[in-house]
Parts: C-alpha cells; sequence; structure tokens
C-alpha cells in the first residue's frame, strides 16, 4: 500500500478510493472564468483541479481563485520557483514541479520550507517528453528506467531536505512505455502514484489511450489519482475518467449500461435504442446494470445479470428483470416502458 497524501480534503494514497483530476484550460488571470469552470467540473465529479501558473499575475488570479473554489487546486510550476512559493501562499492545496527545472538547490529547499509551513504536498511530474539531457545520453531514448531514474532523483533531491509530503507521476504519450514505468515505480517506492497518459489526442482517442493506460493499471492495483488528459473540454476529461473508473471496478453508484452489438437476428434500430436509454439514464444516480439487447430469442439469457432490461424483436419488444420475461410491448413503448420501471425502484 502507499503512503497517503492529503490534498485540501482528499486523501490520495494508502487506500483512500482513487480520485479523479482535470486541469483547467481557462486563463488564471480570468477569475471567474476559472470559477465557472470549476464549479461544472465538481459537477461532474471532478475532485481535485489543476491550474497553470506561468507568471506573477497568473499567481494573483490563482490567489482569487483558491478563494472561491469548490474543488482544492493545483498550481501546475515550470521554471520559476517564485511562482510555487507564490501559488503556496496563494491558497494552493498541491504544488506540481519538476525540481529539475526550476534552478539549483537552494531554490528547490526554499519551495520545500514553504510547502512544509503551508501543509501542502508536491508532485513530482516526470515526462517522457522533457526528460534531462544526461538520463537521454546515458538511455538513448526516453524508457521506463530513465523515467523512474528521474523520478527517483528528483524525491532525493526533496527528500534532502527533509519532505516526504510527495506524489510522483510519470507520463507519456506512448501507453506502453508510461504502463512499465509505472509498474516499475510501483515495486521500488511506495509513494502515492499520479496516473495518466500525456498527449493523447482528442476526445475518442484519448479516451482510448486513456482506458488503456490508466485503467490497465488500476486493474493491477497501481494508481491512487488520475487525470484523463484530452484535447477536449475538461468536464470530458472528467466523464471518461468515472467510466474507466467504473470499467476497473473502482467506483460504484449510477446505471451500469450493456447492450450487445447488431447481428443479422437484429430487427430493431438498436443502435438509436441504446443511445436513447444512455441519454435518459445519464443522471440517474440508482446503481442499476439496465441491459439494451437486440434479440428476445437470447438477448433475456444473456443479459440475465442485469437488473433490468429491453430486447428488441420485429416491430416488438420485450422487458426482462434478471433474465424473466415482464411485458412484451411494441418497440415504441420498449424506452418509456424501461424508465417507468427504473423510476419505481
Amino acid at each position: 500500500m502507499t503512503r497517503q497524501i492529503k490534498v485540501g480534503g482528499v486523501p490520495v494514497g494508502g487506500g483512500a478510493p482513487v480520485s479523479i483530476q482535470s486541469m483547467l484550460n481557462t486563463a488564471t488571470t480570468d477569475v471567474e472564468g476559472s470559477l465557472a469552470q470549476l464549479r461544472a467540473l465538481k459537477t461532474a465529479g471532478c475532485e481535485i483541479a489543476r491550474l497553470a501558473v506561468p507568471d506573477m499575475a497568473a499567481a494573483e488570479g490563482f490567489r482569487h481563485i483558491a478563494e472561491q473554489s469548490p474543488l482544492p487546486l493545483v498550481a501546475d510550476i515550470h521554471f520559476d520557483y517564485r511562482l510555487a512559493i507564490a501559488a503556496a501562499e496563494a491558497g494552493a492545496a498541491k504544488i506540481r514541479i519538476n525540481p529539475g527545472n526550476i534552478g539549483g538547490e537552494e531554490r528547490v529547499k526554499a519551495v520545500v520550507d514553504c510547502c512544509k509551513m503551508h501543509h501542502i504536498p508536491i508532485r513530482i511530474g516526470v515526462n517522457g517528453g522533457s526528460l534531462d539531457k544526461r538520463l537521454l545520453e546515458k538511455y538513448g531514448h526516453p524508457t521506463p528506467e530513465a523515467l523512474v531514474e528521474s523520478a527517483f532523483e528528483h524525491i532525493a533531491l526533496l527528500e534532502k531536505y527533509g519532505f516526504t509530503d510527495i506524489c510522483v507521476s510519470m507520463k507519456s504519450s506512448s501507453v506502453p512505455l508510461m504502463m512499465q514505468a509505472y509498474r516499475l515505480m510501483h515495486e521500488k517506492s511506495d509513494y502515492p502514484l499520479h496516473v495518466g497518459v500525456t498527449e493523447t489526442g482528442t476526445e475518442y482517442m484519448g479516451t482510448v489511450k486513456s482506458a488503456m493506460g490508466i485503467g490497465g493499471l488500476l486493474c493491477m492495483g497501481i494508481g491512487d489519482t488520475i487525470r484523463v488528459s484530452l484535447t477536449a473540454d475538461p468536464v470530458r476529461e472528467v466523464v471518461a475518467a468515472k467510466a474507466i473508473l467504473k470499467a476497473a471496478g473502482l467506483r460504484r453508484g449510477g446505471v451500469n449500461l450493456i447492450s450487445c452489438p447488431t447481428c443479422g437476428r437484429t430487427k430493431i434500430d438498436l443502435i438509436g435504442l441504446a443511445n436513447r436509454v444512455e441519454q435518459a439514464l445519464a443522471d440517474c444516480g440508482k446503481e442499476l446494470t439496465v441491459a439494451v439487447m437486440g434479440c428476445i430469442v437470447n438477448g433475456p439469457g444473456e443479459a440475465r445479470e442485469a437488473d433490468v432490461g429491453i430486447a428488441g424483436g420485429d416491430g416488438c419488444g420485450v422487458l426482462f428483470v434478471k433474465g424473466e420475461l415482464r411485458e412484451k410491448l411494441p418497440y415504441d413503448e420498449l424506452l418509456p416502458a424501461l424508465l417507468r420501471y427504473i423510476d419505481k425502484l
């Protein structure tokens, strides 16, 4: 089991539930716009949010945002140690830095001392695309061993000044590379791990890559907090993260929709029906498995573990509960009947 840190009121590691993070794409100087996005992220299920702090104007904006934020905030810092100190003093719940790019050890010590004073953890962010030149020369190119060695060098720098309130990430745009790096780090360290695939692309491919990389690691028991990185609205990152956690068996609540692929036996618009069911139940908080099947003959049997489901025939269909038929209905009445049944539960 990993150690535990606290990001605001959110525990990370030490057996705590895997938390969901996202990053704002608003300018941190845009206080109202950032707060609006934070509220949307919280509504979607986000638990920790990160903001870029590229200059002192952003650090001042961060202060005003932190005063009103509905979520604990992580300040994303590059190069300038003074920005990390300013963000810590402005209400950050965590600082994300690469200790190797903010100057000499005295500057690292200044950040560490400030974070100690404010009881703020630090995330060491190692990225396959920005490894130290020395490590690239040693390994030839980004490798799992290079990422892990980089992480331990940064950890050692923080530990030198008595700081162990640490979380580690080792991201890459290569799913196999990041998975191997996290597995190796998991074997060698008990610091909590922030898991993610970086630069994944648009929503479709990004979700696929994240589901493979993040989901695969979670199924192996690796990962304490996650961020799905998408070239999309940050809210979509949270939606994808929730789906990954549910698929990995780490989140419960809400509807688990199952539906069969279409085949030559299908006599209804199964794709359209499944999409309408998914949309209608998007905000349903009941913990149910709901099936949408395309065949009356096999559908109820194949989905017998579902709490409730519908299966289509030739212009008609059935409502079934735990595999047992309850009603035979015209096709157009399948969805209303399903929603009525769920509403009564």
